[in-house]
């Protein structure tokens, strides 16, 4: 039996919502501490009563921010040019009702998730902005080159963080940061906006440490968006895709990785009620 796909902007903080024996985990000391103190300090600009206002000492041993949180332009050549073309996109000026930001699981609305893009967020005049193999710093980058404040969004869905882990660039906790750090961005940049955080997707055949780590991040993002707070949202799309033993259907993600039409669909009818 698969689970349903769950959305609401009041998430369970104390709700893990992949399987208990998945050894998924609280965020450790060393996520809350880094994740906190840090982020205090790079995005202290950010707007207020958006995540939770605790402000301890900031850790001044850092020394120096994690690449995680560091905006850096793509340098391969094809998601350089798809870079690009994004930020001219946004520079055109325009509006957007709904803009997605990430990585190629976004960009793939326009190919396996075409035909749900088309029926059901199209209408919604959406915008897509993901590029394949971004990371949390590559989308700090787009959206310093080019805000989305012009597109006056009333919705951002955000997909990110994947690749920090499966690149093996940053850690959980720079990872954290990172897609913390892009939520707030957004968040001062599109200020009449919802900002739909969707948790981290599971990746590979069966449970795995990136997994784990994958729902650690999970965790904290949901500590970190108040309950009742109506600028953030937080959804679980992907526990929808992973069975109770644990492994992942061809049906959803063939590769491991990556969505299937089916699975497109799916997203896109738990998105749509809260998008209109």
């Amino acid at each position: 039996m698969r689970r349903s796909l769950t959305h609401s902007s009041k998430p369970r903080l104390d709700e893990c919502t992949v399987p208990r024996d998945s050894a998924c985990m609280s965020p450790t000391p060393l996520v809350a501490a880094l994740l906190i103190g840090s982020l205090v300090a790079l995005i202290a600009a950010a707007p207020t009563g958006v995540l939770q206002e605790t402000k301890p000492t900031v850790n001044s041993a850092l020394p120096k921010p994690p690449s995680s949180v560091v905006p850096v332009a793509r340098t391969e050549e094809g998601s350089s040019a798809r870079e690009a073309e994004l930020i001219l996109r946004v520079k055109e000026g325009g509006t957007a009702n709904v803009v997605f930001v990430g990585d190629s699981i976004t960009q793939a609305w326009n190919d396996p998730g075409k035909a749900a893009w088309d029926a059901q967020l199209a209408p919604l005049d959406a915008l897509n902005l993901g590029n394949s193999g971004d990371r949390t710093e590559h989308v700090l980058y787009r959206l310093t080159a080019a805000p989305l404040t012009r597109l006056k969004p009333k919705h951002v869905v955000l997909l990110i963080g994947t690749n920090n882990l499966g690149h093996g660039t940053s850690t959980v906790e720079e990872t954290l940061l990172g897609v913390t750090a892009v939520a707030q961005l957004l968040g001062a940049q599109c200020p009449d906006a919802v900002i739909h955080i969707i948790e981290i997707f599971p990746r590979g055949d069966h449970m795995n440490p990136m997994r784990g780590e994958a729902c650690q991040i999970n965790q904290a993002l949901r500590t970190l968006v108040r309950e009742g707070n109506s600028r953030y949202a937080i959804h679980a799309i992907g526990d929808a895709f992973v069975s109770r033993d644990g492994t992942i259907s061809k049906d959803f993600m063939p590769d491991s990785l990556h969505l299937t039409p089916k699975a497109y669909a799916m997203w896109a009818t738990a998105l749509v009620p809260l998008l209109k």
